[in-house]
């Protein structure tokens, strides 16, 4: 039985190739692959994030409240006729990150997300507590629909012995705002430059201290990162500038943000 509720902070931070595989080395001592990362291979991710006509949920995710929500369909690896999605609602409240998800059948996702239909709540695999929480952030904001197809590569480990602390990378970033299904593909346009990751730390409690001693050995500091936000700035860059050229940069490392 997957996973369904998780309660955790979430610490993000941007590295470089060259320190991707220095820190996944040290890694290799202390952790294990997830089950789809057989023989550090990745496996890919894809997500159908709603919002509202006027993108309420991602404006205000990016004023930085107090409390934000997000909700989003979300696959794993190549879809088929025999694949499952997750309906999450993510939230986050001081800094303390709730997500919290349902399994779907393709059918069933679709048309909730499209058209707010209800899937059937006797269905065996549908955890009935999450989906009333997702039914009751559909009802009350306005007109919510798929928006915006992001898609990424991760590799993750788990520490052995502690399933509470994970850590993942995600590379190849890449978005789209029309053929908003999974069966379309995953292509899309890059949202970081080539040869950049997006390291996350997942954990409910204090990192160990080996893993802090890794951090500040290959110094690396925090960065305030999201994809779907990072996606709605280039968006918006290209409608008040239809000439816009994206540029990629590395995202800074400010000073004090440390761990």
């Amino acid at each position: 039985m997957p996973i369904e509720v998780f309660n955790r902070y979430e610490y993000k931070y941007i590295i470089d190739q060259k320190t991707f595989e220095k820190i996944t080395d040290a890694l290799d001592l202390h952790m294990v692959v997830d089950k789809y990362c057989k023989n550090h291979s990745l496996y890919t991710i894809a997500n159908l994030y709603c919002d509202t006509p006027d993108d309420a949920l991602i404006r205000r995710s990016l004023n930085k409240p107090v409390y934000k929500e997000k909700l989003r369909l979300r696959s794993y690896g190549t879809v088929n006729e025999n694949s499952m999605f997750f309906l999450e609602i993510k939230k986050k409240y001081k800094g303390l990150v709730n997500k919290r998800r349902t399994q779907l059948c393709p059918r069933e996702a679709y048309a909730f997300i499209e058209n707010g239909i209800y899937p059937d709540e006797s269905r065996s695999y549908i955890n009935k507590q999450v989906l009333k929480e997702i039914e009751y952030l559909w009802e009350r904001s306005e007109c919510l629909a798929p928006k915006v197809y992001i898609a990424y590569d991760r590799l993750a480990y788990f520490e052995r012995g502690n399933d509470d602390l994970r850590i993942s990378f995600d590379t190849n970033l890449r978005a789209r705002r029309h053929d908003l299904s999974f069966e379309y593909g995953d292509e899309g346009e890059g949202l970081i430059a080539p040869g950049l990751w997006v390291m996350e730390i997942k954990t409910s409690r204090a990192m160990p201290l080996w893993l802090v001693e890794l951090i500040d050995e290959q110094r690396i500091y925090r960065s305030s990162f999201s994809k779907y936000g990072t996606e709605y700035k280039q968006y918006i860059k290209k409608l008040a500038r239809p000439d816009y050229e994206k540029k990629y940069i590395f995202i800074p490392q400010p000073a004090g943000c440390r761990i």
